[in-house]
């Protein structure tokens, strides 16, 4: 399988280095990766271009955003800038962060998951996190879910969901779209990606109301966001996050990046798989 590979990168020098080290060493090399240089004032192209002289596959593109790095349009709109450089003869397609370490036969993996189910349209590991010497899964979101940083498309499920949202909570609603069209999401514990960097740690406080408008973004309605957002204020160990996402979700217009359709097909999914953890939560007791 082709693999191409996109990486928005904003002043990752610390870090970028570790991660185009990983993606070279793979058993499954991929066919192109590009490195979207976005406004970086460090070093972190020089770093990049280093890796492109030694190998070809790497390139990369510096573009100029005046936008705060916050979740959702920033990164996505780097993502497609890098995509406009790539032809289409590719069969993966990867949307990577640039703070990250993969296993040497990651994209291999990833490939067999692939081949071995038609009906995959994304596939991904887990990203860990180091606490005192010790690399851990970060439990932010639940074991059916691809993390925003490491996301891969097959190409028929990328163009069929109509690509990426440019918009906090695209890293959610693609796998909803890809499952509204008939694609598996396919998740691979035994696949430990590490992170270098915190999730959201570079957002700006300008971001806290973001999470409650993707809610709203795709028609979640108040019930579902509640409770998702009360679900990931547990995780975060964050009483403020709830709030905040209420907030943002009752502030937000009515600009929505689904269908009323697909609305409600998120909506049904969502319930059911509430309704299913409810069902199976007794017998975990």
């Amino acid at each position: 399988m082709n693999f191409y590979i996109v990486i928005p990168a904003h002043n990752e020098e610390a870090y970028i280095g570790n991660t185009l080290q990983s993606l070279v060493s793979q058993s499954l090399l991929p066919k192109k990766v590009v490195v979207v240089n976005d406004s970086s004032s460090d070093i972190t192209q020089q770093i990049v271009d280093s890796f492109s002289e030694k190998y070809p596959f790497v390139s990369s593109l510096k573009i100029s955003s005046e936008e705060n790095h916050q979740p959702g349009s920033k990164v996505i709109n780097a993502f497609y800038r890098g995509l406009e450089l790539l032809d289409e003869d590719y069969d993966i397609l990867c949307k990577f962060d640039a703070d990250l370490i993969f296993p040497d036969k990651y994209l291999e993996k990833i490939s067999e998951r692939f081949h071995e189910n038609p009906k995959c349209g994304m596939a991904g590991g887990f990203c860990t996190i180091e606490k005192n010497g010790t690399w851990m899964l970060e439990n932010l979101t639940g074991k059916d879910h691809i993390r925003g940083a490491l996301k891969a498309y097959r190409k028929e499920c990328f163009q069929q969901i109509g690509g990426l949202k440019k918009s906090m909570g695209w890293d959610t609603v693609d796998e909803l779209l890809a499952q509204y069209h008939g694609w598996e999401i396919i998740t691979d514990e035994s696949l430990q990606v590490k992170h270098l960097k915190p999730t959201g740690a570079t957002y700006s406080i300008k971001a806290k109301y973001k999470q409650g408008e993707a809610f709203k973004k795709m028609r979640y309605g108040f019930w579902l966001t509640f409770i998702a957002s009360t679900k990931l204020a547990i995780k975060k160990k964050n009483l403020g996050f709830f709030f905040n996402t209420m907030v943002g979700f009752f502030k937000a217009k009515n600009e929505f990046i689904v269908s009323k359709e697909e609305g409600r097909f998120i909506r049904n999914l969502r319930w059911r798989n509430i309704k299913k953890k409810l069902f199976f939560f007794p017998f975990l007791c």
